[in-house]
Order: structure tokens, then sequence, then C-alpha cells
């Protein structure tokens, strides 16, 4: 369980200054950070193992611009984890995202999920690649290089002992996300190194916001949607 709330002194300096406020919820955690300039100043998240956004996000919200002491009006603009990820969860933050942003008419930023959670990997060489569970043996997955440079895109693929077999046999793979213990179980290469208990987090947000910010690369706030990857699909209980 982590329950955490920091502020961080920020002593950066930068001629486009910005306020950012980002927001995920792609997975069980929750997470809200307020950045300066690219640097998180504070962070509040919560992984207590339960989907808790909706009760949780905008108490976030609040105290993160409490500790930093800095108002709504503050803020030039907001970002979100666009996904992919937890359906519900991407729902809600998103959500909250652009009814932040059309109230305070400001810009909306969103951040992609999976290049977030790769960003917590510091790596010389080799290859990353972040993994969220969907469920039974599959996964959402991209893979990175150690520019964090995407190589191969986003997707859905169902694991098996010959997944990723092209790149662990030319280098080391690094393996992060709540996709890892299932794939630790298939792939037992030599080259892969699995990192456990590392979900997406607002930490690692706060500069690929900014990048964005300062070449003005914003949502429509209207019409943009989450990255689902895939169909949200409802199951009933059989009649018996």
């Amino acid at each position: 369980m982590l329950d955490v709330l920091f502020l961080y002194k920020c002593t950066y300096l930068c001629c486009t200054m910005s306020l950012i406020l980002n927001i995920e919820t792609a997975t069980k955690n929750c997470s809200v950070s307020l950045a300066e300039s690219g640097k998180v100043i504070a962070i509040k998240e919560l992984n207590d193992g339960n989907f808790s956004h909706a009760e949780k996000l905008h108490v976030f919200i609040d105290e993160v611009l409490k500790v930093a002491k800095k108002s709504m009006n503050d803020l030039d603009a907001v970002a979100v984890s666009k996904g992919p990820g937890s359906f519900t969860g991407l729902r809600i933050g998103v959500s909250s995202v652009k009814g932040l942003c059309y109230a305070l008419n400001i810009p909306l930023i969103s951040v992609d999920t999976l290049k977030a959670l790769a960003t917590q990997l510091n790596i010389e060489s080799g290859f990353a690649v972040p993994m969220l569970d969907a469920r039974r043996m599959e996964v959402y997955s991209a893979i990175f290089d150690t520019k964090n440079n995407l190589i191969r895109a986003i997707e859905a693929q169902i694991l098996n002992e010959d997944s990723f077999a092209d790149y662990l046999k030319n280098d080391q793979v690094y393996f992060i996300g709540d996709g890892v213990p299932k794939t630790k179980e298939i792939i037992t290469h030599k080259n892969a190194i699995f990192i456990e208990d590392k979900l997406p987090s607002a930490n690692e947000m706060a500069q690929l916001s900014f990048d964005k910010f300062q070449r003005k690369i914003f949502e429509d706030v209207a019409y943009f949607e989450p990255f689902y990857l895939k169909d949200f699909v409802v199951t009933t209980k059989k009649k018996k």
C-alpha cells in the first residue's frame, strides 16, 4: 500500500514557466502531481490494490495544490494519462481533466501511459518494455529504446514463450508494469529482466507534459477521448 504526499523544493528555472497538474488513473494507482516547468513540486498517490479514483482523485488534487500553496487559478494546463489501461480508471481521469480545463479555460495535455511508465527505467543499453495487465494472458505493451523513443507501437498482445524473442536474442529487455508477474512465468530468456511492483505515476508525467506544453501540443477539450486500445466488454453472470 502506497499513500504518499511529498513537497519538493524546486530551483529549476526556465524561460517558459508553467504550472501543470498531472493526473494518472490508468491503473490502480491514483496519482496526482503538480509540476513547475517540468519539475514535480508536490505529489500525492495511492495504490491500495483497489480502484479508488472516484473517491480520491479530487481530494488528491486539492491536497497537492494546498501543500504547494497554489490555487486552481494558478494552473497553466492540466495533463492526463491517456491510456491504454483500465477503462473505468481512464474514463474517470479524462472526465475530471476535461471538466477542469473547460472551467478554467486552460489547455488539456495527454500523456502516453506506457511512455511515462518506461521513463521509470534508466537504462544504458537494451530495450524497455512497459506492460499493463489486460486480463487473462494478454498485456498492453510497447517497446522503447534507451532514449525513450518508441520502436514498436502499442499492442494488445497475448503472451507466449516466443513473445519479444527478436529483441531478447540481441540484447537485454527490461519489463516493467503490472503485466510483469504473468510475463515472468512464460518468458525465461536470460536477457529478460523483470522490474516488479511498478505502476504508472504522475511523477513521470511531469517532464512529458511540459515538453508538450512548450510545443503547444494540446487536445480538443470537447472531443478528446482516452486511448482504450480495446473496446470495453461487459460480462454478465450465466443464469443457473
